[in-house]
């Protein structure tokens, strides 16, 4: 039995000298192999980050183009705005004018500077793109008009504006001032 316990660790030793190699080998092997693959191409790198370069270039463009596209549109608008808040600020000199003309005057020369002073006003109000909302005989329209009265008239149909108290305005579709109208039911 010694000598059997002898050979058992002599014989594990071979063996494990003999394994040894073959597992050395292995590890090697897969080294080798895998250590292939991982070398990157220098090809399919520099296309990789190209593609990612234009992904880059298209995002930023796109980027600016809405940038530029929204920035126009807020130019637009803050110009329409100071636009209208200046109109805004003239219609009460056209009220003014307005209400001379109806009450008249028997000086010739003072009615035609009031005449001459509103027909120039409508002109800059015109060139600016704000008109005079008709009123008058129109149907009304809640988005146009500001009902303050009503009144029966059997002459005048059903929600139609009798009489306009105030003038309203509009620039292009946008109503600036509602006309403040008498409504007949």
């Amino acid at each position: 039995m010694d000598k059997n316990t002898e050979k058992q660790p002599a014989e594990a030793a071979a063996e494990e000298t003999v394994q040894a190699p073959e597992t050395a080998e292995a590890p090697g092997e897969e080294e080798a192999a895998a250590q292939q693959p991982q070398q990157p191409d220098p090809l399919e790198e520099a296309q990789q980050a190209l593609k990612e370069k234009e992904k880059d270039f298209l995002y930023l463009r796109a980027e600016y183009d809405n940038f530029r596209r929204r920035s126009a549109r807020e130019k637009a608008e803050a110009y329409s705005k100071a636009k209208a808040d200046a109109a805004i600020a003239f219609l009460p000199v056209y009220d003014n004018l307005e209400r001379a003309l109806q009450h008249g005057t028997e000086d010739a020369a003072f009615l035609q500077g009031v005449e001459m002073t509103m027909n120039q006003l409508k002109q800059v109000l015109e060139s600016l793109d704000i008109h005079p909302i008709e009123a008058v005989g129109q149907p009304f329209d809640p988005n146009l008009h500001n009902a303050v009265m009503h009144i029966e008239d059997p002459e005048l149909g059903e929600n139609v504006v009798a009489a306009c108290f105030q003038t309203g305005f509009r620039m292009g579709d946008k109503v600036i001032r509602f006309a403040m109208v008498q409504v007949a039911n």
